[in-house]
């Protein structure tokens, strides 16, 4: 048995039900919080090592309850449920904090794999190189903090896994669907500007205030971090 525990929030017993049985299945520890209040307080007095957790659940939706655990937890992984798929919507949850995103109806295998896929990377984040560094821009993998010139910089989990991607292939171009593929593990219908979008909310954060500029579009391409 896995000493991985993972928090399902999800109002739905059906769905809460076939999540629990999958992932005890493949030797995972899971409990259920049916609302969002339960799932705070169970949030706040266990251990876990990722949380699934729906959009749409009574008292306290998925949104707002992935921000209160943003606020004292930048690094457990969270993956949300939603029977919403759009853009916007998936905005909406990525500035809120979540890692990755999953339209109902969904194939478990497919859960499962994003699941691997982000214990994978906080266990890389963990046990490598703790601090990454070009020009004066400082990245700890550890702590989850940024800095420019000594000035920190509050990044979302899917800005700092952005920013982290883009760091490790300096100097580089990368695509879109590179991005889209290696940051949330997503293939992106080709309709959407996701990419776009939070490459310019981490230029705001990263490059606005400072003279010398690191992310730079190549035209028809993609982006590149370089000095």
């Amino acid at each position: 048995m896995s000493d991985t525990c993972i928090l399902v929030v999800e109002d739905e017993p059906k769905v809460a039900s076939f999540v629990k049985r999958g992932l005890a299945e493949n030797g995972f520890t899971c409990e259920v919080a049916f609302d969002g209040l339960m799932g705070k307080r169970m949030f706040d007095a266990g251990d876990y090592d990722l949380i699934i957790l729906d959009v749409n659940i009574p008292y306290k939706n998925g949104i707002e309850l992935c921000r209160e655990i943003r606020m004292t937890n930048q690094k457990i992984p969270v993956i949300m449920l939603t029977a919403l798929g759009t853009t916007e919507d998936k905005l909406a949850g990525f500035d809120s904090g979540t890692d990755d995103y999953l339209v109902k109806p969904f194939e478990f295998r497919e859960l499962l794999a994003r699941i691997r896929s982000l214990l994978k990377r906080v266990s890389v984040a963990e046990t490598g190189e703790n601090i990454l560094i070009l020009l004066d821009l400082e990245v700890n993998l550890n702590t989850y903090e940024v800095a420019r010139n000594g000035k920190k910089i509050d990044l979302t989990p899917k800005e700092f896994a952005l920013l982290v991607y883009l760091i490790q292939n300096k100097g580089k171009v990368v695509s879109r669907m590179d991005i889209a593929e290696n940051v949330w593990d997503i293939n992106f219908d080709t309709g959407t500007n996701i990419i776009d979008v939070y490459v310019n909310f981490l230029r705001k954060k990263m490059d606005k205030d400072f003279s010398q500029k690191l992310i730079h579009t190549q035209t028809g391409i993609g982006y590149i971090l370089k000095v």
